[in-house]
């Protein structure tokens, strides 16, 4: 090869390696065998096809949060309309599953830095950076990771999960959810995302 092309090889390593945010970490679940009943309920949860839509006690409350967060989200998906799509779709699988929408959106900065279309060295898909294992063991064929509902659906489903096998402990289940259990970095990335960036 000579040396123009190897330079241009390099400029383009180089250009690919700046886009990805050194932020990024790429999940990796670990498959571990379900109980049936566990397996079936997680079935049932992905299952469910209720439309999307923000849950406040009031429509003041509903706009005031789509809001506060669309500023925050901006600069990363500059396109209003899919940007409040995306918000509305995580605050209720977040909240559907018994969870804070603002950690969800933590935890996705850091997953996937919002890339609909990320995939990890591991094989992780999208904003949630879900393996494809968890479509084998609790959903249907069809169902597709890089699609916003699906992938959020099966993201806040799962850490759900982690969570009660955790007993309420964040910082385990979220190392549960990206593979590094035991390892304080990443929950540490996530929670300092969530109460940094995405708290109000």
């Amino acid at each position: 090869m000579d040396s123009r092309k190897i330079r241009s090889a390099c400029l383009v390593v180089s250009a690919l390696a700046a886009a990805v945010p050194a932020n990024v970490f790429g999940g990796a679940q670990v498959y571990e065998p379900l109980a049936a009943s566990v397996q079936a309920a997680l079935y049932a949860a992905i299952s469910d096809q209720a439309a999307p839509q923000l849950a406040f006690d009031t429509e003041g409350e509903a706009r005031a949060w789509l809001s506060a967060m669309s500023q925050k989200l901006a600069g990363r998906m500059p396109e209003r309309l899919g940007r409040e799509e995306f918000l509305v779709t995580v605050h209720y699988e977040a909240k559907r599953a018994g969870l804070d929408p603002q950690l969800v959106l933590g935890l996705i900065q850091v997953e996937s830095n919002f890339r609909k279309h990320a995939v990890s060295s591991a094989g992780a898909r999208g904003y949630m950076q879900v393996m494809p294992f968890w479509v084998k063991l609790i959903g249907a064929q069809d169902h597709n990771l890089f699609h916003l509902r699906t992938n959020l659906r099966y993201g806040c489903t799962i850490l759900r999960h982690y969570l009660d096998r955790e007993k309420g402990n964040l910082a385990n289940a979220l190392g549960r959810y990206n593979g590094s259990l035991g390892q304080a970095e990443y929950p540490n990335l996530v929670l300092k995302a969530w109460k940094e960036r995405w708290s109000l």
